[in-house]
């Protein structure tokens, strides 16, 4: 369905009045039906090759060679009206930002149902329905109430959604997911994840899956490519990556990842790898570099002697629900309702929650940022309320 061939993507520093060589010479292809994860650092020029695809880059600034072929046709040959007709329809994707990928002074609903009327040449009427559903399929809370939001009204993992069924919006053939969990908790992740494989088996669907995310591409790709520095490093199977990785790139980003059940003085970072340093992973499991259960006892005991840092007390931030400017209010969203906690000096506390149920609005409140409807703060002692 795609071919990438030969691929090699340059930019024009304007500081340097110079070429940049961002991209060097990829080859991949994706089969009908299938699934590539694309992984890698940071930087490595993941979505820089999700936007060569969807011809996005600005032209003057990039210089592009090598082929892009979608199922016979050369994307890079064709005219910006051509692509236009390809991109949003036939090739979709979901971009990694959604707070700077929707439009503020447009609903949410207003959004999607546009790329429907756009490409599948329907009524406005028809546009909404489609729209509500697609809201109820990536489980959006209270979609008709969503369809009606502006994107400063809703969280961060929501935006997420709504950018996800914007992208699905038009059954593409393609989908190019660049990051598309990244904003969600697991719980919802997991339903988004489950939700494109049922897509794909029920459309015959392929997909570029972009993430930096090794747990999360193990269960979805079919084939896998890892990227480093614009090059890709290795690919194949998913099962042959993970089961039996070759370069030392991909070595370092498997044994990067933290275990749950270790706590480790020295972790494991890739550039040990890179250097020979390291050779696999079970150099850094010793038993030499294992924080033990003795330790742990002793660092909790001398941090919880101490004065908490910061306490809060039964803190509750509330938001009125109002049907009209002069209407009384009758409801509340309760962001945040009588919460308390303690921070001690040198401790990392955790704040852990699905989208949407109140941390950010925590963290604003004990800043005052946001006022607290009721409670307490303390901060060294100091009431901070």
């Amino acid at each position: 369905m795609l071919n990438v061939s030969n691929l090699k993507i340059d930019f024009y520093n304007q500081d340097e009045k110079s070429w940049f060589n961002a991209i060097k010479t990829i080859n991949f292809n994706v089969k009908e039906g299938t699934i590539l994860g694309i992984v890698g650092e940071s930087g490595s020029g993941k979505s820089v090759t999700s936007f060569s695809i969807m011809r996005l880059h600005n032209e003057r600034s990039a210089k592009i060679s090598g082929a892009i072929d979608f199922e016979d046709i050369s994307l890079l040959n064709l005219s910006s009206n051509e692509i236009r007709q390809i991109r949003g329809n036939q090739i979709s994707m979901i971009f990694q930002e959604p707070m700077t990928s929707l439009n503020p002074v447009f609903t949410c609903g207003e959004q999607v149902a546009e790329a429907i009327i756009l490409h599948q040449k329907t009524d406005k009427q028809s546009a909404r329905e489609r729209t509500i559903a697609l809201f109820n399929e990536v489980q959006l809370p209270r979609p008709e109430k969503i369809f009606d939001s502006y994107p400063h009204q809703i969280s961060g993992g929501q935006k997420q959604r709504v950018m996800i069924a914007m992208a699905l919006s038009c059954n593409p053939k393609l989908l190019i997911a660049d990051e598309p969990t990244t904003a969600l908790d697991v719980t919802v992740q997991k339903t988004i994840l489950q939700l494109l494989l049922k897509l794909k088996e029920e459309r015959n669907m392929a997909m570029i899956f972009i993430s930096h995310d090794l747990g999360v591409i193990n269960e979805i790709a079919d084939e896998v490519a890892v990227m480093y520095k614009g090059e890709i490093v290795e690919q194949g199977s998913a099962k042959s990556i993970f089961e039996n990785p070759q370069h030392p790139y991909t070595k370092g980003l498997l044994a990067c990842r933290p275990s749950p059940a270790l706590k480790l003085k020295k972790l494991p970072v890739v550039a040990d790898f890179l250097t020979g340093e390291v050779k696999d992973a079970s150099a850094h499991l010793n038993a030499e570099n294992q924080i033990t259960d003795k330790e742990i006892s002793i660092r909790r005991d001398a941090l919880y002697s101490k004065v908490p840092l910061l306490k809060v007390e039964e803190l509750c931030t509330w938001y009125p629900i109002n049907n009209g400017f002069f209407s009384k209010t009758k409801e509340y969203v309760k962001a945040v309702d009588s919460i308390s906690f303690d921070v001690f000096p040198g401790e990392t506390l955790g704040l852990v929650g699905e989208s949407g149920c109140g941390k950010t609005t925590l963290g604003r409140t004990i800043l005052r940022l946001i006022e607290p409807t009721s409670g307490s703060i303390y901060f060294e002692g100091n009431d901070i309320t």
